[in-house]
């Protein structure tokens, strides 16, 4: 099989040729998910050895996907509405929703602990345990995306207003009242 100049495989015999895709990564944003992860899984360590295990339940892990949860919905949603479409709002995103949510969240301990639960004959707890931390997690993306439209309410688009109540074309000309 031949390839591309840029490594693509050709497209099929008789499909219409399309330039190939290339992934372009770009350091300044790799850059801010590892400053941002490091600082999440710092926050999450920090507050594992500070929080002690409940009756032999890592009270911290679900803790943390909560916050983290919540984060992502209010982080997500107020940077929409705050900055929408701007630099400064994808940098954001990358450094606290990529880098320090997914390094504070961490469902893969999610898992173990509740193995581990399962393993020591705790079955309802176990369940209880992994259930509420998914469906508690998702009501807290709701309440993060809730606090994020109270706070940074979207204002209206005066041209669009215009143009609904008929005072301005289409093209952003005003008409003049007759």
């Amino acid at each position: 099989m031949t390839t591309t100049p840029g490594g693509a495989a050709p497209a099929p015999q008789g499909a219409p040729h399309a330039a190939p895709h290339r992934v372009t990564l770009r350091w300044s944003a790799i850059g801010l998910v590892l400053v941002g992860g490091a600082a999440g899984v710092a926050a999450r360590e920090g507050l594992s050895l500070a929080v002690p295990d409940v009756d032999d339940i890592p009270v911290v892990i679900p803790v943390v996907n909560l916050l983290a949860a919540f984060a992502l919905g209010y982080l997500y949603e107020g940077v929409a509405r705050a900055l929408p479409g701007t630099p400064l709002a994808g940098r954001l995103k990358l450094l606290l929703g990529t880098g320090f949510c997914g390094g504070l969240s961490t469902y893969s301990s999610l898992a173990t602990d509740t193995a581990v639960l399962l393993d020591h004959s705790r079955g309802g707890i176990a369940v209880t345990y992994a259930l509420g931390t998914v469906v508690l997690g998702a009501l807290a993306t709701l309440a993060g995306i809730a606090l994020g439209s109270h706070l940074h309410p979207r204002g209206p688009d005066e041209q669009e207003l215009r143009r609904i109540e008929g005072h301005a074309d289409p093209h952003g000309a005003t008409r003049r009242a007759s």
